[in-house]
């Protein structure tokens, strides 16, 4: 029986855990969508929700916990401006988690985490499109360094 259990460890310290899942909600929030464990996943999603529940409570104690919980301006303006927004009609279940087979190296089930509704942009967020017109600077110092 699991009486009295409160929460998965993770195998982690108690700092460690709460930075990991910190730096997954940031991650989440960024990107609508994370591949991580299985484990890890079933945690973040209640935390998840919770944040987006959070931010669709419009008021100064709200905006000061989220920041307070996600220690990122950024993240926290996100969620107060844009998902907060998208799932205002919604009364829970902001997020879902897709199983995705077992990783390669060591066996682990692997799972998807991901926004309802998200907006398949956001994973591109970080990533710069390549101009095949103009060549970057550095690579143009290295030209002439090796002629």
């Amino acid at each position: 029986m699991r009486h009295k259990f409160g929460y998965k460890k993770l195998n982690r310290t108690s700092e460690h855990r709460k930075a990991l899942i910190k730096n997954m909600l940031n991650s989440l929030i960024k990107y609508e969508q994370i591949t991580t464990t299985l484990p890890k996943a079933k945690v973040l999603k209640p935390q998840a929700d919770k944040i987006i529940t959070l931010g669709k409570k419009d008021n100064l104690q709200n905006t000061k916990t989220l920041i307070s919980k996600l220690q990122d301006t950024k993240s926290a303006n996100k969620v107060k401006k844009t998902l907060s927004k998208r799932y205002e009609n919604r009364k829970g279940g902001y997020t879902r988690i897709i199983k995705a087979g077992f990783r390669y190296g060591d066996n682990a089930p692997m799972a998807v985490i991901e926004f309802v509704d998200r907006d398949v942009e956001a994973k591109r967020v970080d990533k710069k499109k390549k101009d095949a017109g103009t060549a970057s600077p550095k690579s143009e110092d290295k030209k002439q360094a090796t002629a």
